[in-house]
């Protein structure tokens, strides 16, 4: 896939309720996924399953009542980003929260190899 393919396929994803479903298609085995703060198990997860894993992580913890994705936004042949907006419930003490956030793509060989999220 191009980088403008697996831009628009992990876009279209998100918005589609696919991010889990798009990860064997569009994410290398040994993909890195990075955080802006660590959550407890260090800011960076390494390989499919560690990155499965925090979206199953963020599933359980939270539901979602709302929500955009903005792009993506091609940077030369090898990134590009994408701006999410996130409402929720946080299912520990139901309170509600809101989140505004950047995620950079790296893309080797028609896979994403590094994904890094910048947030508030």
């Amino acid at each position: 896939m191009t980088l403008s393919e697996i831009a628009n396929e992990l876009v279209a994803g998100c918005r589609e309720g696919r991010v889990r479903a798009n990860l064997q298609k569009l994410y290398a085995a040994d993909a890195v996924s990075v955080e802006a703060i660590d959550m407890g198990d260090g800011r960076e997860i390494h390989g499919l399953a560690g990155i499965d894993a925090k979206h199953q992580w963020w599933d359980d913890e939270n539901t979602m009542t709302g929500g955009t994705v903005e792009g993506p936004f091609l940077h030369g042949d090898s990134s590009f980003a994408v701006i999410f907006t996130a409402e929720g419930i946080s299912k520990a003490d139901n309170k509600p929260f809101s989140m505004h956030e950047v995620a950079i793509y790296h893309v080797k060989d028609g896979k994403i190899v590094r994904e890094e999220f910048f947030y508030n």
